[in-house]
């Protein structure tokens, strides 16, 4: 293959990988995010969070806050490992619309709100709902389109192929799975 050739291959989606293996790079950014953001709340005490709930105005917000860290971290685990993706998706889609009405929205689109810097370092403003979306974009992409290789969902389904379709010596599918 000539250097023109490699240089297309690289540069035309998709890239010459198995189709499939899109997922888990995703399910690996979006299950230890949502694993993150639970253990977060726990390590700061979940009365802090719970607070902050009930100063929203979050009704029962004890329950509630439980049941948010619950999911950000059992579903980000399942997310993670590919396990389930459809029922964990729900109620992680769930509180990421919540965290959006009540405390992103007035804060706009973007994530990344700079207000100075100095020689401290950069300073920001609160973030609006930008990460929630990417959150949920890529929770209904992996819902979509399946778990991947390595994956529980995989194994339980029977869908070995994923797995022997990444061997080195066979030609790559370009079709996304499309017949």
């Amino acid at each position: 293959m000539d250097l023109l050739s490699r240089i297309k291959e690289l540069i035309i989606s998709p890239l010459p990988v198995p189709p499939a293996w899109y997922a888990i790079p995703l399910r690996l950014i979006v299950g230890f995010g949502f694993m993150q953001h639970g253990y977060a709340k726990l390590a700061r005490g979940p009365d802090a969070f719970i607070d902050v709930l009930h100063a929203l105005a979050v009704p029962v917000p004890f329950l509630l806050g439980w049941a948010t860290i619950f999911v950000e971290l059992t579903g980000g685990l399942l997310i993670l490992l590919g396990a389930f993706l459809p029922l964990a998706t729900a109620p992680m889609v769930m509180v990421l619309l919540v965290a959006i009405l009540t405390v992103h929205l007035p804060n706009g689109f973007s994530s990344i709100k700079l207000l100075s810097f100095d020689a401290s370092g950069a300073h920001f403003g609160q973030p609006g709902y930008e990460t929630d979306l990417l959150y949920i974009a890529g929770l209904i992409a992996l819902c979509f389109g399946g778990a991947g290789p390595l994956s529980v969902d995989g194994i339980l389904s029977g869908r070995m192929s994923d797995l022997h379709a990444s061997s080195p010596n066979i030609e790559w599918r370009t079709d996304c799975g499309q017949t």
